[in-house]
């Protein structure tokens, strides 16, 4: 090599490792500004509310400061595409859930993002079950006796919903094709719609989440005959899931946690990570969450990927459309 290849080498070599130095040190010193994390619904709604524990805490804790901005619309798709093409430098966080990430995607035509490859995912803040409820005077107190109820009459039971294309409702389709049975599917415009007949017997059983179910539980008004997740829920520690009912391997949840820009620093990714994980194991935190969902970057991909491949088989054979 001669005297100025050698000289080249050398300053190139300078300049990339400057430009490797100043990066490390920008992500040393972050965040060095407030950080937007994005809620793609509505103030008040369980999203907004658990985007608002991760947020204070991450305020109260380290100083940071971390604003929340509500940016609904589209079931969340809205929120989700400017959170896509934010600048990925770790200051734009996003909430991302099962609806928008591993649902929408199968049931929506011109989604302005990837799921899989527009966003890294952070870590997990809650995985939710589903309860399968009936009302209190229905002859059906178990998963068996809704199957049976099902093939002795097919689809003259009434499935309830939250409404149409929600995890709730994927949720009864996939357990009719796992099942064997059929039966109508009825959606309604929320869980506060629903409730009345399904109390009244007007509804054949409902699926949603257990915490919509709850007060009517505790008063006697509704029968809780299983839950969606792989283990018993926490809150309900006497109802049997549907894996354990005689389906085993079934699970069907909502899941919601912490998602950044593609393309967003690693260094940035993991310290984002590590502070998260702290939240959640904050006593007051596992309390409302009813436990820590201890799922990081990598786990949390791989379920994003799962649950989308999944609920696009069923979308597919269900033959179910966006109204």
């Amino acid at each position: 090599m001669n005297r100025w290849a050698s000289r080249a080498a050398a300053a190139a070599a300078i300049i990339l490792t400057a430009g490797f130095s100043g990066a490390a040190l920008a992500q040393a010193g972050y965040p060095d500004k407030p950080i937007r994390l994005i809620v793609p619904f509505p103030p008040g709604g369980g999203t907004d509310i658990l985007g608002r524990i991760v947020s204070d805490k991450l305020s109260t804790t380290l100083g940071w400061k971390v604003v929340v901005e509500n940016k609904a619309g589209a079931g969340g798709t809205v929120g989700l595409d400017a959170a896509a093409k934010a600048k990925p430098d770790g200051y734009t966080l996003v909430i991302a859930q099962t609806s928008n990430l591993s649902i929408a995607p199968s049931i929506m035509s011109g989604l302005p993002y990837d799921p899989v490859k527009d966003f890294s995912p952070v870590r997990l803040i809650a995985s939710v079950p589903l309860a399968i409820v009936v009302g209190v005077n229905s002859p059906i107190k178990s998963m068996g006796d809704l199957v049976a109820a099902a093939k002795a009459n097919p689809g003259k039971l009434l499935f309830a919903s939250p409404g149409n294309a929600t995890v709730a409702h994927l949720a009864g389709e996939y357990f009719q094709k796992i099942a064997g049975v059929k039966y109508t599917h009825v959606p309604y415009k929320g869980t506060g719609q629903a409730l009345p007949d399904v109390i009244s017997g007007r509804a054949s059983f409902f699926v949603a989440s257990i915490e919509s179910a709850t007060a009517q539980v505790k008063a006697g008004q509704l029968r809780a005959i299983a839950v969606t997740s792989l283990k018993r829920a926490p809150q309900w520690p006497d109802v049997p899931t549907v894996a354990e009912s005689g389906y085993p391997g079934f699970e069907a949840i909502t899941w919601f946690g912490v998602a950044v820009p593609a393309g967003t620093p690693a260094p940035i990714i993991a310290r984002l990570d590590a502070e998260v994980s702290k939240v959640l194991d904050a006593p007051d935190v596992k309390e409302r969450l009813n436990g820590k969902a201890d799922v990081g970057p990598a786990e949390f991909a791989a379920l994003i990927k799962s649950d989308h491949d999944k609920w696009a088989s069923v979308v597919k054979e269900a033959g179910i459309k966006v109204n």
